[in-house]
């Protein structure tokens, strides 16, 4: 399996509460829901349709997990949302109970376990494994060299800080940019694959 990323990022590297204002306030966030003002169903959301289409199984960090189980099951009856509710979910919590899996299809991973039991989902036949959101489950995979393609929606917006998926480890990671897309709200939508030895 690839894992693939996708999230909204900011000019300045910001992937925190780009849903709602109240998504995550972490550090006294205050500008959660900034990405909806660029939003189009045609790019932005086809970039997200074209990531399920690949996908054979999400995973999550808990909180972005939480969020998602909260919202997601009321809205069946839309494709995207039967597909969210269907396809099989993995999420990384050292704190949820296996009782608190309501989500449908949702295996919990152990935290301690997370690197070992993700290297050998990545390591067994199959589409993409697609991580949305969780910035700090992203920062460990990256940290760790477990990220086959980055599907960035570069926004056009500064937020001053918040949360980044980037590894603050001192490491070098060359990517290639494998293709890009311009939405007409400035949406850069940028697909990045690690860089292979030339």
């Amino acid at each position: 399996m690839r894992i693939v990323i996708i999230a909204f990022i900011s000019l300045d590297g910001v992937v925190q509460a780009p849903g709602g204002p109240k998504e995550d306030t972490d550090g006294g966030f205050a500008h959660g829901g900034w990405s909806h003002p660029f939003f189009d169903p045609e790019i932005v959301g086809g970039a997200f349709d074209d990531a399920m289409t690949g996908a054979e199984a999400l995973l999550f960090g808990r909180r972005t997990w939480q969020t998602m189980a909260a919202a997601w099951p009321a809205r069946a009856g839309d494709p995207f949302a039967d597909r969210m509710n269907a396809i099989p979910k993995y999420v990384v919590s050292q704190t949820l109970g296996d009782d608190q899996l309501t989500w449908h299809n949702t295996t919990r991973i152990p935290g301690e376990e997370a690197v070992a039991r993700i290297q050998k989902l990545r390591e067994s036949d199959g589409g993409d494994l697609l991580v949305m959101g969780s910035p700090t489950l992203v920062r460990t995979l990256l940290g760790e060299g477990l990220v086959d393609e980055l599907r960035l929606m570069i926004e056009p917006v500064l937020l001053g800080g918040g949360k980044t998926i980037f590894p603050d480890d001192g490491g070098l990671r060359t990517l290639e940019l494998v293709s890009t897309v311009t939405s007409p709200a400035g949406v850069q939508v940028s697909t990045y694959r690690p860089a292979t030895e030339k």
